[in-house]
């Protein structure tokens, strides 16, 4: 390989690597976050605190960075998988066995892969690039991974019981929730002049509001996911961020789910990949 070639990859898996971290960092640092995890407060957790997520985010700096270059070099979908595997485990070593990121490492894995495989055919690095990527990448194969018979994780058996679509449906379709609602959600509220924080809390609600999140109904049951879309919606409804009061009526729904142990933690995943999709992609949208 071409020197220059090489110093240019490596140049932008760092860069890469640093959005991925950062976008997770921008999503723990946001408050109030219904139910989830923050700097304030555990949310709905008893088991993690900023803290675990901290060292959660420490232990996967290098992940995303060799997830991109394989995605640069055309590696299959089975190096991605066994990169996500191996992440995986770092990062339950760092968090004595919580998962804190394992729908992160997912999403934001083939995010970060899309990137090199994009850079690599010598696309502009935009949204619908990254997106055409990541199907033409490993479409196929992720279309089959939504149909294996694996239950070992929550986001699976809820899956399996309830018809509820969680990460692996997300990515086969080419992860329009981030595409389309966080993207869009971020895009729209900083085109209508406020700032990051607010775009990521309307980009937050908006997800909440469209994404069938098998956190939620594990904790919840469909009841539980019926009541996170009401009062998301209700958030929207009233203007989200657009609203004087949007502080006071954020903060009381974290409350309530907090009261009812509900966490979207499918949300936060996706709007921490919506953040990195934003992020990478500013400069070549203008």
């Amino acid at each position: 390989m071409d020197t220059s070639i090489l110093v240019d990859t490596r140049r932008l898996t760092r860069h890469v690597a640093r959005l991925a971290i950062a976008s997770l960092y921008a999503e723990l640092a946001l408050y109030p976050k219904p139910g989830l995890v923050s700097m304030v407060d555990n949310g709905s957790h008893t088991d993690m605190n900023a803290a675990t997520f901290m060292r959660s985010l420490f232990s996967l700096r290098h992940y995303f960075r060799h997830i991109c270059r394989a995605g640069s070099d055309g590696a299959p979908f089975a190096t991605l998988k066994r990169l996500g595997i191996d992440a995986e485990q770092r990062m339950l070593r760092a968090t004595g066995g919580v998962n804190t990121h394992r729908g992160a490492i997912f999403s934001l894995g083939l995010l970060c892969a899309a990137a090199g495989r994009a850079y690599a055919h010598g696309a502009d690095l935009t949204a619908a690039a990254l997106q055409a990527h990541l199907l033409a990448g490993w479409g196929k194969e992720l279309g089959g991974h939504t149909t294996a018979i694996d239950q070992r994780t929550n986001g699976l058996a809820v899956a399996a019981k309830h018809g509820a679509k969680g990460a692996r449906h997300e990515a086969a379709s080419g992860l329009p929730s981030v595409f389309r609602t966080g993207l869009g959600a971020l895009r729209r509220t900083l085109k209508e002049g406020r700032n990051l924080e607010h775009a990521r809390i309307d980009a937050l609600f908006a997800l909440m509001t469209h994404v069938s999140d098998t956190n939620v109904v594990h904790r919840g049951g469909p009841q539980g996911a019926a009541f996170v879309r009401i009062q998301a919606s209700a958030f929207r409804h009233a203007g989200g961020t657009a609203s004087s009061g949007w502080q006071a009526h954020a903060l009381a729904i974290h409350h309530a789910f907090v009261e009812r142990k509900l966490s979207p933690g499918g949300a936060a995943d996706l709007l921490a990949a919506s953040c990195f999709v934003h992020a990478l992609t500013v400069e070549h949208e203008r």
